[in-house]
């Protein structure tokens, strides 16, 4: 494919997006508002967006889901509906859908639990990061950075896994000990 960009694949019908998004639906076993879904959709790369509005509208006008104040649930004719013909869609195609799916829900409970931000120190910056499980705040502390790229990557890698980021900083300090004077360079 010489002087040829090769372009995502996506899908390239109604129906086929119908039975897609019914499939993420069941997989996700919980009502997601319009919005998500075409957040989603689009994360994918897989769902253009005029077969996406074209598929959801088909979908409600048929009863294969539900709208409920921009809340998008499956019924069971589109459960069943998605048990039987999700097969018809590559695997490729419903990996990449669960995939965006499942990164964008994570994305959105890191949201809710993390806060992070830069802000800028004398000969540098500050990157704050603070995390909660809910009720209880976990960690809150800040970092120098000295400079504004060094501090917005920083809060870039927090934000990305800040649960992850959480226990590896409880880990060093957990094997954190105290450090070894070698006198020998000091005789």
């Amino acid at each position: 494919m010489s002087g040829q960009q090769m372009t995502s694949p996506e899908l390239n019908s109604v129906h086929s997006v119908k039975i897609l998004l019914c499939y993420i639906l069941e997989k996700l076993n919980r009502p997601v508002t319009e919005e998500q879904l075409r957040l989603i959709s689009e994360d994918s790369g897989v769902i253009n967006y005029f077969y996406y509005s074209d598929a959801l509208s088909e979908l409600i006008r048929n009863g294969s889901v539900i709208s409920d104040k921009g809340s998008i649930s499956l019924t069971e004719k589109g459960r069943l509906g998605s048990e039987y013909f999700n097969r018809y869609i590559p695997l490729v195609f419903r990996k990449k859908l669960l995939k965006a799916a499942l990164g964008f829900f994570i994305r959105e409970q890191n949201e809710d639990m993390c806060s992070c931000a830069v802000s800028e120190a004398e000969d540098g910056c500050m990157v704050s990061f603070a995390l909660s499980d809910g009720g209880r705040e976990l960690i809150n502390m800040s970092f120098f950075a000295p400079d504004t790229a060094q501090g917005e990557l920083i809060a870039e890698r927090i934000r990305s896994n800040p649960g992850g980021a959480y226990k590896k900083i409880l880990g060093f300090l957990l094997d954190n000990s105290e450090e070894e004077i070698d006198v020998e360079k000091y005789l």
